[in-house]
């Protein structure tokens, strides 16, 4: 099974930035350790600061891969562009969050590619890739 994890805007400072929301490990090293436990799957990983390089990754593996994992950071909640993607494509997606955006500022409440997303998990730290990871596996 081939699946994409897209990471968005400031992901890339995982394990420095605001250590009390996000931990203090960098997506990286965790990737090792998600690819240790389902060696099965076929990871790739992609990560952007930019909407645009987002909609194009999306669009260049959205018809190849079984599954996409989208953390879309910030543009979760502001971007029209990245939901026509996600429904553009064949593969499914699902929305991941390492915080609970739930229990945070009332603009983080509501996003804009759910409604294109088969699902949505959020609040579990890392392992909330780790569950999206799973949750693709099943649909298998």
């Amino acid at each position: 099974m081939k699946i994409q994890i897209i990471n968005g805007p400031n992901i890339n400072l995982l394990g420095k930035r605001e250590p009390s929301i996000y931990g203090a490990v960098s997506f990286e090293d965790y990737l090792v350790e998600l690819r240790r436990v389902y060696p099965d799957a076929e990871m790739a990983y992609y990560q952007s600061n930019v909407e645009g390089e987002m909609i194009n990754k999306i669009h260049e593996v959205g018809f190849d891969y079984d599954g996409i994992v989208l953390n879309a950071g910030a543009y979760t909640h502001t971007s029209i562009a990245l939901q026509d993607a996600i429904r553009a494509v064949t593969a499914p997606v699902i929305e991941v969050h390492i915080s609970n955006v739930h229990t945070r500022e009332e603009f983080r409440h509501k996003s804009m590619i759910s409604c294109a997303c088969v699902g949505v998990i959020c609040g579990f730290g890392l392992h909330s890739y780790r569950l999206a990871v799973e949750a693709l596996l099943m649909r298998k």
